[in-house]
C-alpha cells in the first residue's frame, strides 16, 4: 500500500515539473495588446469588422492583418483608443446605421396575395418572389429584425424600421435582406429617398402609391446637377452620402413623398 501510494506521488510530483517545465519553456506566450484591445472593443461581437468577435479583430489589429477603425459599434473613440494601445495614428471614422430604403408599408404598396407561412422575409421571397407587388420593396417579415444584435430594428405596418439611436452599423441586417434594399450610410445624413424602385414613374405607381418616379424635382430643388446632392439608377433618385442634401425643403416638394427627414428618428414621412 505504501509503495503504491508512493508511486503515485512521484509519478504527479514528476507530472508537475514536466508541466511546469512545458509552460516555462514551450508556452508561447501572447500578447498583452491583445486583451487590452479586447477590452477597449465594444465587446458586441457582432461580426461587422469582418473578424470572428472582438477578440478575434483584437488579434488581427496586433497581427497587423485588420485596419484600425473597422469597429463600427465603436466608432471613432474605439479607433482612438486601439490606436492608443498599438502606438500608431488614430483613424478618423464616420458612423454608419442601417437604412432601409422603401416606405412601401401596407397601407401603401400593392400585395399580390396572402402569405401564411414562416415570418422569414428569405422564406416569404422564396415562395414566388413573396406576397408584394413592388419587387424591389420590403417584405416585412422581419429577417432583419431577428438578426439585429441589438433589437435596432422593428416591423411597424409590414415594414422594417431601424432605431438610429440603437443601430451600431455592423452590418448584418444588409446580408439578411433578401431584396438587398438596406444599406448603410453615414449617421450625420438626414435626407433619404427611401425607394429602390429603378422602374418608370407609371410602373412604380402600378404597385405602391409612395415610390419615387423620376421627376427629379429633388435635383433641382437642391442646386440642381451640377449640386452633386444626388443620383440617379435608371428612374431611381439616390442620395450621394459623399455630398449629401441638407434642406429640409427637399422633403416637403417631393411628389412621391418618398423622400425622409431623418426616418431613423420617426420624423419625415
Amino acid at each position: 500500500m505504501v509503495v503504491a501510494v508512493l508511486s503515485i506521488a512521484f509519478i504527479g510530483f514528476a507530472a508537475a515539473v514536466l508541466l511546469a517545465f512545458a509552460d516555462k519553456f514551450l508556452s508561447v506566450r501572447e500578447d498583452p495588446r491583445i486583451g487590452l484591445i479586447t477590452a477597449a472593443l465594444p465587446g458586441a461581437n457582432c461580426g461587422g469588422c469582418g473578424f470572428p468577435g472582438c477578440d478575434g479583430y483584437a488579434r488581427a489589429l496586433v497581427a497587423g492583418t485588420a485596419p484600425n477603425g473597422a469597429c463600427a459599434a465603436g466608432g471613432g473613440e474605439c479607433a482612438k483608443a486601439v490606436a492608443e494601445i498599438l502606438g500608431v495614428a488614430a483613424t478618423a471614422t464616420e458612423k454608419r446605421v442601417a437604412l432601409v430604403k422603401c416606405c412601401g408599408s401596407r397601407s401603401e404598396a400593392i400585395r399580390i396575395g396572402d402569405y401564411n407561412g414562416i415570418c422569414d422575409c428569405n422564406v416569404a421571397a422564396a415562395t414566388a418572389g413573396g406576397d408584394k407587388g413592388c419587387v424591389y420593396g420590403c417584405l416585412g417579415y422581419g429577417a432583419c429584425a431577428n438578426v439585429c444584435p441589438k433589437g435596432a430594428i422593428s416591423i411597424s405596418d409590414g415594414l422594417a424600421k431601424v432605431d438610429k439611436r440603437l443601430c451600431i452599423g455592423c452590418g448584418k441586417c444588409v446580408s439578411a435582406c433578401p431584396r438587398r434594399i438596406i444599406a448603410l450610410v453615414p449617421a450625420s445624413a438626414s435626407i433619404h429617398v427611401l425607394c429602390s424602385n429603378p422602374e418608370k414613374g407609371p410602373e412604380v405607381r402600378k404597385v405602391c402609391g409612395v415610390g419615387c418616379i423620376g421627376c427629379r424635382l429633388c435635383e433641382r430643388n437642391s442646386g440642381g446637377k451640377e449640386a452633386g446632392h444626388f443620383e440617379f439608377a435608371g428612374f431611381l433618385a439616390k442620395v450621394n452620402y459623399s455630398n449629401p442634401p441638407f434642406d429640409s425643403q427637399i422633403v416637403s416638394k417631393c411628389p412621391a413623398k418618398c423622400i425622409s427627414e431623418d426616418p431613423h428618428t420617426g420624423s419625415g414621412h
